[in-house]
């Protein structure tokens, strides 16, 4: 078992800072530094970091922190990878994810805020063939609000309300599904320009004669 004295030893400041990140990290998985600065700079301190991690090993968790893009997430210990029963927080099996990471990557700089309008998600789901009511884009974006993926403070009912991209999204998505997801978009384009061969040497044909 781990020696967890240190916690006592912490300031009052620290000891703070401490909970907030270890509950938040629990709740969201992700803290990021554009959302959440205080918390996030708590977190990147190598010596904070090592004693979350050493806390968190007792259930199974580790901080991991990624400072080029400002995200700092909660991973299972590679020991509990594989256990049977420990669930994996930081995966989410929502097509939308695909568009939304997309999106980020056609956008994405170090330096500038990624935002994106719900028109364009909705026009990139439809590329996709991801079909969703308003009442299920409403509540699947709201999660991912809840989780630091986005954030958005229009009406995401109105096609120009504003969405932000945050840059956990790269960090959130079973690599699994991905694969699958883009292997049935291609082999669905595959098709239909196969089906448009077709009619084109039908076309051609009819013309010949």
């Amino acid at each position: 078992m781990q020696d967890l004295s240190f916690i006592s030893n912490m300031s009052d400041e620290d000891a703070y800072l401490f909970k907030r990140c270890v509950r938040r990290l629990l709740d969201t998985t992700f803290l990021v530094k554009d959302k959440e600065e205080k918390l996030y700079q708590f977190v990147a301190s190598e010596s904070n970091r090592y004693d979350m991690n050493q806390y968190l090993a007792v259930i199974g968790y580790k901080v991991v922190v990624e400072e080029q893009m400002g995200v700092a997430m909660l991973q299972p210990n590679d020991d509990d990878k594989e256990t049977v029963g420990l669930k994996r927080l930081n995966l989410y099996h929502f097509d939308q994810l695909l568009v939304l990471w997309l999106l980020f990557l056609e956008r994405m700089g170090y330096e500038e805020a990624v935002y994106v309008t719900v028109g364009e998600i909705i026009d990139k789901c439809r590329l996709y063939d991801i079909e969703l009511t308003p009442v299920e884009f409403k509540k699947a974006y709201a999660t991912f609000r809840r989780f630091c993926l986005i954030d958005y403070s229009d009406d995401i009912t109105k096609e120009d309300g504003a969405v932000r991209l945050y840059p956990s999204l790269q960090f959130c998505l079973d690599i699994g599904q991905l694969k699958q997801v883009m292997a049935e978009f291609v082999e669905q384009e595959d098709f239909e320009a196969a089906d448009m061969a077709d009619l084109e040497e039908a076309e051609s044909e009819e013309s010949d004669e």
